[in-house]
């Protein structure tokens, strides 16, 4: 049993070392660490009690160029990074909320608020960020 058990862990090890093609790091996006907490009883964001709706949100210190929090459906909801994730910031890299996804106004390259992948071939998706949802209060946070 005790050579099962070692074999377990080092095959756990190995797959972990593992390069899976996947990249978490993005050159053009900080990564800072922020809580927001946003009430969607208030009037400027009660859009978000609805699925599809999607909210770039500006306050000071969310993400690295603000964050975009979408309603996903079922009480599930999205929050990104609001910065163009393949572009060096600038006057133009900050993302813009059309219905269902985001759109970066230096390139046109459209992501999916459902997903954070683009419709174009590019190396980074959106950044996610991590939600917790308390009733009518979602907390972003990284």
């Amino acid at each position: 049993m005790k050579k099962i058990i070692a074999l377990l862990f080092i095959s756990i090890a190995i797959a972990a070392c593992s390069d899976s093609n996947f990249n978490n790091r993005n050159p053009y996006i900080p990564n800072y660490s922020f809580t927001v907490e946003i009430n969607t009883n208030l009037p400027l964001y009660s859009d978000l009690q609805y699925t599809g709706n999607g909210k770039l949100i500006t306050l000071n210190g969310a993400g690295a160029n603000g964050i975009i929090v979408f309603n996903a459906g079922s009480g599930n909801f999205r929050a990104y990074d609001a910065s163009c994730p393949n572009q060096y910031p600038s006057s133009c890299s900050r993302l813009e909320v059309e219905g269902i996804n985001a759109v970066c106004p230096c390139d046109d390259v459209a992501y999916s608020l459902f997903t954070g992948l683009a419709d174009a071939d590019v190396e980074y998706p959106m950044k996610p960020y991590r939600v917790e949802v308390n009733g009518n209060i979602i907390r972003v946070y990284n």
